[in-house]
């Protein structure tokens, strides 16, 4: 997805049925449908059997996600339309809604909660950057062989994800009280990490867009390897008049589809947000009953948010998309680093609640390994097979780590 679709926008009937299509009513429809069923019938999780529970539960789950791949599938025809990177961080950012209202609908429920938000990104960490991103450089390695990500884009995510990583799982250890920040620690923390994400959006989305695309052969070149290393003729003042001059464009001319796709977005997602808070309430009974550990929680919330990314991610992998793969998943990271940590801790301020962050040393270590692992293969010259089969091993290890 390189650049911005031009193509005719359309029109009446052909673009309601364009955004309105059966699969799309079907999961609004089932969505809807569900919200309706659970408010009539007000299941009360501790008067039910273990096998209701596990129904209902199942149940929820699986609405949830398929109003997720709902959202996914508009957010990816805005994608398409928007261009790299307005589309992917359209795409990253609609995810990472769904999994801040997830956290916080457990957090306000019933109960303590005070590991679920650092459960849950520490799974997400683990899922994106090790099974996501290892089944795609699998995939992609096998079918093309000499890849290459923009060293650039690669590794400005690296760096805010070591930063926010370390900031988010090993910085409250050590100045924290009991594995959380103080109030005035998490104030500081907060305004300091939104700063940092909005510079960076603000630089993806200008000067630096073309770090964020995939790295093109010019004529001549023989290989990514030297295209990748090749200087750009532009300059940043160039690429970025260039870039916001086609953006102005997209939005003027597809103004009502886009504002009629972002409304089917915000309506798919809706149910999600209502149908979290019966989620919530059975899975702390239905954990409790199996005296399964607590991390689960956070392991159910990042599988339920991330599975329809990381099909979008393996699909752009089979086609030779690695940047599209860089982008989705770093990406994802990052936006989740970045808004959900702000806001659990906006939570925390304003109910009085301990949010513990500070992560075991097993999963720290985990963490350090994935990370390094990760930029070893953006200075790689090319991507191949061998490094998504490390990652993968990185996430067994992480499952093993869980249940020790």
């Amino acid at each position: 997805m390189p650049s911005p679709d031009r193509s005719p926008a359309p029109t009446g009937r052909a673009l309601v049925a364009a955004i309105l299509t059966r699969d799309a009513l079907t999961r609004l429809v089932l969505g809807w449908a569900s919200v309706a069923a659970l408010a009539a019938l007000a299941p009360d999780p501790g008067a039910s059997s273990g096998s209701v529970l596990l129904l209902l539960l199942a149940a929820i789950v699986a609405v949830i996600i398929v109003a997720a791949g709902g959202v996914v599938q508009q957010a990816e025809a805005l994608a398409r339309r928007l261009g790299d990177p307005y589309g992917t961080l359209v795409l990253t950012l609609s995810i990472v809604v769904i999994e801040v209202v997830l956290i916080a609908a457990v957090m306000l429920g019933p109960g303590e909660h005070t590991t679920i938000a650092r459960d849950s990104v520490m799974a997400v960490s683990m899922i994106i950057m090790n099974l996501a991103l290892g089944i795609c450089l699998l995939v992609a390695g096998s079918r093309h062989g000499d890849l290459r990500a923009n060293r650039v884009g690669a590794s400005t995510y690296l760096v805010l994800l070591v930063a926010l990583g370390g900031l988010t799982f090993a910085l409250p250890a050590l100045i924290g009280r009991g594995g959380a920040f103080t109030a005035v620690q998490a104030v500081v923390v907060t305004v300091a990490t939104v700063t940092l994400y909005g510079f960076f959006l603000w630089r993806q989305a200008g000067a630096q867009a073309g770090d964020f695309r995939e790295v093109e052969v010019p004529a001549g070149t023989a290989s990514p390897r030297a295209a990748a290393t090749a200087p750009s003729a532009r300059t940043d003042a160039e690429t970025s008049a260039s870039d916001a001059a086609g953006i102005t464009q997209v939005l003027a001319t597809h103004r009502t589809e886009l504002l009629a796709r972002t409304a089917v977005l915000i309506a798919t997602v809706l149910p999600i947000v209502l149908l979290s808070h019966h989620m919530a309430s059975l899975l702390d009974e239905g954990l409790a009953r199996l005296g399964a550990p607590a991390a689960l929680g956070g392991v159910l919330i990042a599988m339920i948010v991330f599975t329809p990314e990381t099909i979008t991610a393996v699909r752009a992998a089979s086609g030779g998309e690695i940047q599209r793969v860089v982008n989705l998943c770093h990406g994802a990271l990052v936006s989740s680093y970045a808004l959900t940590i702000p806001t659990v801790l906006v939570i925390s301020l304003l109910t009085g609640q301990q949010v513990v962050f500070a992560e075991s040393g097993a999963n720290l270590l985990l963490l350090g390994a994935t990370f390094a692992v990760s930029a070893i293969s953006v200075a790689a010259e090319r991507v191949t097979a061998v490094h998504g089969a490390v990652h993968l091993l990185l996430f067994v290890l992480y499952a093993l780590a869980l249940f020790a």
